[in-house]
């Protein structure tokens, strides 16, 4: 096998670079004796025994919220993944190297350096890694590793998307183009309300994205549970979800999944407040030239302070529920896995 997948051993076979067994082994190495990701043994084992992963972003952590807050959170969002059968895996980059499955130590490292670690997208992770420095995962850099290490499922709050007067700026985040490309299954909260909806939406069709909405007909809008946009594809079940996780991985589409879950009804916001919010933090984004990777972390701050944190709360919220969602799917999938190929097809 050229791939790299092929030194991701089995627990208790041994490793040819360095003669430990796969259950001592917390890296997955390339030819030569390289380095190419670090997977903490929780997840390897996991993975080794087909059993359900779910991938964690990390930007929520560094860019998200304030510490202690952030970390609070993360801890809590993998403690809900693991009482619904799941084994998180949350993703960044730590002194260059990509690591797939964070110990509590790395946790609160990440949550302490806050936004002193690099927003990470696909575009910089050579850099990170080649100066062996800190990146904090966006969802196209957490999809790309999710896919390297053989996870199919992946929690984060919301997808970046186009931005409002993106025919302007052309501005459109990373992460619609990974959805495009790589087959990982993305569960979130729908696209942040700061950006166009309509035209993300058209966007991914373009680039062949399959959009599906949970136990809804409609597409939700991140902080409110509907945005008047209609979805193609519904689904009312975690095994509904691997089904279509499963049918996209036999056809090999090559592409991504997007599965949008309203937030809980006693946490949606007021959506005239929060639009309200959207509006003046925009204004004064444009005012201030805040552009490209800074744009999103400011307005979902400003929109915070303006809001007097009913936005952070229901952005928190969101998160715990996409997390309970997501573990149920991956389970699902891991016991479809387990089925005679006959019996799927």
């Amino acid at each position: 096998m050229s791939s790299w997948r092929a030194y991701l051993l089995r627990i208790g076979e041994k490793c040819h670079e360095c003669g430990a067994n796969a259950d001592a082994k917390e890296h997955i190495g390339a030819g030569g004796g390289g380095r190419l990701l670090k997977v903490s043994p929780e997840v390897l084992q996991a993975l080794s025994h087909g059993r359900a992963v779910v991938a964690l972003e990390s930007t929520i952590i560094s860019h998200g919220m304030p510490y202690p807050q952030n970390l609070e959170t993360a801890k809590e969002v993998e403690g809900i993944v693991r009482a619904n059968g799941a084994v998180p895996a949350t993703i960044a980059i730590l002194d260059g190297t990509p690591c797939i499955g964070l110990s509590m130590d790395q946790l609160e490292r990440l949550a302490t350096l806050g936004t002193r670690a690099q927003k990470t997208a696909r575009r910089d992770i050579a850099h990170v890694v080649a100066t062996k420095g800190n990146g904090a995962t966006t969802v196209s850099a957490t999809m790309f590793f999710a896919s390297m290490a053989g996870i199919s499922v992946f929690v984060t709050g919301g997808i970046g998307g186009v931005h409002r007067y993106g025919e302007s700026t052309l501005d459109i985040s990373s992460d619609l183009t990974e959805l495009g490309r790589t087959p990982v299954a993305v569960i979130s909260a729908g696209i942040k309300s700061i950006l166009d909806i309509p035209r993300t939406l058209e966007y991914l069709e373009t680039q062949g994205v399959c959009v599906a909405a949970y136990k809804t007909n409609e597409f939700p809008a991140f902080f409110t549970e509907t945005s008047g946009c209609k979805v193609p594809c519904r689904v009312d079940s975690a095994d509904d979800c691997a089904r279509l996780i499963d049918a996209n991985r036999k056809f090999n589409l090559g592409t991504g999944i997007l599965i949008a879950v309203p937030i809980p009804k006693e946490h949606a916001a007021s959506g005239s407040m929060i639009e309200s919010a959207i509006q003046k933090a925009l204004k004064e984004a444009r005012e201030k030239n805040i552009t490209g990777s800074a744009e999103t972390p400011y307005l979902l701050k400003r929109v915070n302070e303006l809001t007097g944190g009913a936005s952070l709360a229901a952005n928190i919220a969101l998160v715990k529920n996409n997390a309970l969602i997501g573990a149920e799917i991956a389970v699902s999938l891991s016991k479809l896995k387990e089925q005679p190929v006959g019996a799927r097809l």
